[in-house]
């Protein structure tokens, strides 16, 4: 099951201009405004209503290949979706008069790269610090679900994608937005069968991330390493899709088809390894499970750090796959991480972290058990693990209740993208205060969908001929045809507030990666010196 923004692994209307809809970008059925309902795995808890997708990776997490949901969805690579085994074989069958038939799946070329025509469907500008993302459409696209057969399309919306209001979807009909296997959805009573293709054209936003570039560390035949900057996911995940330091070396640095090797946290800094082959992508990772990789941080904490050598070895439990919240607990996997403190300014401590195993969030669950969380960690060093801050392991609360106060919290900041979430994620009883569709009337959206028609017939007259806007920026169907703004987009009807570029640091850093055979390093940050002062 694919649970997109998600679209793992969180779009501010400008003055910006127009971009072409990409008929070729896919993503998942889950974006179509709202989670779905009843996906979650088994065995994965659900707390506070938001439910669960498959684990991600953290701080120091396993270099295991691995999508940011519970399979790897669309947007991990071009041709995502693939039909389930033995049904492309299935022939065609004839049904009785007047029913429609379902033509069979068709068979997909496995690989995870993206290509210039992923890379085209948009562009970036910079502002304030901050590098942002000119919005543009993008299809949405999966196969009918199990669960969906014999049931319509009003069923599934009405149970399954409840962010937004049935009358959302009865507008995105009559603008043409929905298909199904190619043909535009008349009416949603359409009931569902095996195969159907489904696609949904959305108007996409993406959150700024920081303005610092991806500096290249080393490039051979084998590898690529990056310093990766805080605040850019390392792949497609949530709402984040062009901002990826995927995209941006695609983009920026002609540099395609990479696999990478580990995975940092978005807000995480440092050194990341992509591989340019498949054998060395496997040679590497077999390296990983036979611990020969030497993994190495450094963080500034809370308070003064002792200044002997400290080993935590305390479990591990996901909280919630869904938020990406962990703590303490004797249920929780094993878990090693060893610390050295390397300064103390008389208020916060450089630390060095050596994480000896790789779950979700190690380095920060830890130094939070500790009593010395993470200087600025807007998950770790928060108010809603009460007035500890979870110092040994202590949380006055219940886990649904940590994870309500953690979204209250940054939803009253309009930070959810520090939870990876936005407004759609939430549980029916959070997204009722403030999802923007939903305060549309009927009426209105029937008024929405003829001009959001009218904005579709113009960019297709617009872009029937190859790259028309790239080859005659001044002519006219630029000047009519405005794809950052969306008659049918409720978040273009939001006023974001931009993130400062400070607050998209947090002070942790992947300071050096070393394998039997290589190693490569990164500067140490400025935060990580030892004269550095808080504000």
């Amino acid at each position: 099951m694919w649970l997109g923004r998600r679209p793992r692994l969180a779009a501010l209307p400008l003055p910006w201009r127009s971009v072409a809809r990409r008929p070729e970008s896919t993503g998942t059925w889950d974006s179509w405004g709202g989670r779905m309902a009843d996906t979650r795995p088994n065995g994965v808890e659900v707390a506070g209503g938001l439910e669960a997708p498959a684990p991600r990776s953290g701080d120091a997490a396993s270099p295991e290949p691995a999508g940011p949901g519970v399979e790897s969805p669309p947007e991990a690579g071009e041709p995502a979706l693939v039909a389930a085994p033995g049904a492309g074989r299935r022939n065609q069958k004839r049904g009785a008069p007047g029913e429609r038939i379902v033509p069979p799946p068709k068979k997909r070329r496995a690989g995870v790269s993206f290509g210039d025509e992923h890379f085209a469907e948009t562009s970036y500008y910079f502002e304030g610090g901050l590098r942002k993302v000119r919005p543009y459409y993008f299809d949405f696209q999966t196969y009918c679900k199990g669960r969906w057969v014999g049931r319509s399309l009003l069923h599934v919306f009405s149970t399954e994608f409840r962010a937004q209001p049935l009358a959302y979807y009865e507008a995105a009909v009559r603008a043409g937005r929905l298909h199904l296997n190619a043909e535009q959805v008349q009416d949603l009573s359409v009931v569902l069968k095996d195969n159907d293709f489904l696609r949904n054209t959305v108007h996409r936003h993406e959150p700024p991330v920081t303005s610092e570039p991806i500096r290249l560390l080393a490039e051979n035949e084998d590898v690529v390493v990056v310093d990766k900057p805080s605040s850019i996911p390392v792949h497609p995940c949530g709402r984040f899709r062009h901002n990826t330091v995927i995209f941006i070396l695609g983009k920026e640095h002609r540099l395609k088809e990479l696999r990478p090797l580990h995975r940092l946290d978005r807000l995480t800094s440092g050194v990341l390894m992509f591989a340019k082959t498949a054998a060395v992508s496997e040679r590497i990772h077999e390296q990983v499970r036979d611990r020969q990789l030497e993994k190495e941080y450094v963080c500034r904490v809370d308070g003064e750090f002792p200044l002997e050598e400290v080993t935590c070895k305390e479990p591990i439990l996901v909280v919630s796959y869904k938020v990406g919240v962990c703590r303490v607990d004797p249920r929780g996997k094993p878990c090693e991480t060893v610390f050295q403190r390397l300064s103390f300014n008389g208020h916060s401590s450089v630390v060095r972290c050596r994480p000896l195993t790789g779950r979700t969030h190690q380095i920060r669950v830890h130094l939070q058990f500790l009593g010395h969380p993470i200087l600025n960690d807007p998950i770790y060093n928060s108010v809603a693990w009460g007035s500890s801050r979870g110092r040994g392991g202590h949380i006055p609360k219940t886990d649904e209740e940590l994870l309500q106060d953690l979204v209250a919290e940054h939803q009253a900041k309009q930070s959810l993208d520090v939870l990876e979430l936005c407004e759609g994620d939430l549980s029916s009883g959070l997204a009722a205060s403030m999802a923007p569709s939903s305060e549309l009337d009927k009426k209105s959206l029937e008024a929405l969908a003829s001009a959001a028609q009218k904005v579709d017939s113009s960019c297709e007259m617009a872009h029937k001929g190859p790259n028309t806007l790239a080859s005659a920026p001044g002519n006219a169907a630029e000047a009519d045809v405005k794809p950052e703004t969306d008659p049918l987009c409720a978040e273009c009807r939001l006023v974001r507030r931009d993130p400062l570029p400070q607050d998209l640091v947090m002070f942790l850093h992947a300071l050096r990666y070393k394998g039997p055979d290589f190693e490569y390093l990164s500067p140490m940050p400025e935060w990580a010196q030892d004269d550095w002062q808080e504000d």
